[in-house]
């Protein structure tokens, strides 16, 4: 009868760590997503201006934070001028801010002012879900005098 229950727990237990692991990926936006948000986020601004953009952009419970992603707008001089994760960024210039031995927002703005205007950039970056350091790939649009961007974490 112990064995049994032993069993029966150790199932239990493997079940809820799979359904956990599984909620955890769900969370988990994909390049695809990325791509597409930022592409909403500049058609927002766009059509809105930046002022109603900024205030939608750092609404963490509006259409542009979803799980693991949210939409970051930052000057080419680096103040944050949205940021759907954390909000004490916003108003900061952030263009010193360091993620191990990279800069970035300096990479950020290099991407944006670069002919294409877009393009991925990877470091090391805390996960807002996790808060563990984890590889992070930022996809960047130029929009205008701003930089448009969203993460993924591997």
């Amino acid at each position: 009868m112990k064995s049994l229950f032993k069993q029966l727990m150790f199932a239990f237990f493997a079940f809820t760590l799979a359904g956990a692991a599984s909620a955890q990926d769900a969370k988990r936006g994909t390049a695809e997503e990325a791509v597409a948000m930022v592409k909403k986020a500049g058609a927002y601004l766009n059509e809105n201006g930046p002022e109603k953009a900024a205030a939608a952009f750092n609404d963490p419970k509006g259409e542009f934070v979803k799980g693991d992603l949210y939409v970051f707008m930052i000057t080419f001089d680096g103040v944050a001028l949205a940021h759907g994760q954390n909000a004490k960024m916003v108003g900061k210039n952030l263009i010193d801010l360091k993620a191990g031995e990279v800069y970035p927002i300096r990479e950020f703005v290099k991407i944006a002012k670069s002919p294409a205007g877009k393009g991925w950039f990877g470091y090391k970056w805390p996960n807002s879900i996790t808060k563990a350091m984890e590889e992070k790939n930022t996809y960047i649009e130029r929009n205008g005098e701003v930089l448009i961007g969203v993460g993924t974490y591997k």
